[in-house]
């Protein structure tokens, strides 16, 4: 195994021993993946139209061995923290699976997409009155608080999955649920839950071939990489 593929091997480990391969630094290269998979240390899945990587029994096997394995030059911080791991667990007796904990539950893969039903227009409803200052007579609505908005945005995810959670959804689809609300309210709702909330998640896809204009239109970030769909977990 290559300082490289074992500092993969660690941020897995430190993700609870899974995560999207877009999560996973330094960025896992095809032949890592598949290196680590022939070995039985990992195993990948699609996630959406992402790949998400998760440690196998093997793996957590090999990474309790191997604590003190060479990493590369610019990571020693992170090698003597290592070594003072693999001393403490040595002298309490507890193994790393138990010093890690259980990782969240892993959202199942999304259903193949059926074809959208062509929509027809409705037709043109009578205009409403403006009163004073040019604004409708009916008074537009406050935004929501953040526990009414984390609500909504719940709701349109259960209203996409027929009421089931752990399937993840494509951001487009939400805020097309969701069109009332502006740009910037919506995105505040996601960062919130982006940093709050354990049992919700979101995925990127990984092959920007594959992502439409409407994908990346609709995509989130909270200071990095682009996410293109969320879960929800029970």
């Amino acid at each position: 195994m290559t300082p490289k593929q074992t500092l993969i091997m660690w941020c897995l480990l430190g993700r609870k021993g899974q995560a999207m391969q877009s999560e996973i630094v330094p960025k896992f290269e095809k032949q890592d993946r598949e290196a680590l998979i022939a070995e039985g240390l990992i195993s990948s899945a699609k996630i959406g139209r992402a790949i998400g990587i998760e440690l196998e029994d093997k793996g957590w096997n090999w990474a309790g061995q191997h604590l003190g394995d060479e990493l590369p030059k610019n990571y020693q911080v992170l090698q003597q923290w290592l070594a003072m791991l693999q001393r403490h667990l040595e002298k309490s007796g507890e193994t790393l699976a138990d010093f890690i904990g259980p990782a969240p539950e892993w959202p199942p893969a999304a259903p193949a997409k059926e074809p959208k039903p062509k929509r027809r227009k409705a037709p043109a409803g009578p205009k409403k009155r403006k009163g004073k200052k040019g604004k409708p007579d009916d008074p537009a609505s406050t935004p929501p608080s953040p526990e009414q908005l984390r609500a909504r945005i719940e709701q349109a995810y259960l209203t996409i999955t027929n009421g089931r959670k752990g399937e993840p959804v494509a951001l487009s689809k939400l805020r097309a649920q969701l069109s009332d609300l502006d740009r910037a309210t919506v995105d505040g709702g996601l960062l919130r839950i982006h940093k709050t909330e354990i049992k919700a998640g979101f995925g990127r896809n990984d092959d920007p071939k594959d992502i439409s204009a409407e994908e990346s239109e609709a995509a989130f970030s909270s200071g990095g990489d682009p996410y293109h769909f969320i879960w929800f977990q029970s």
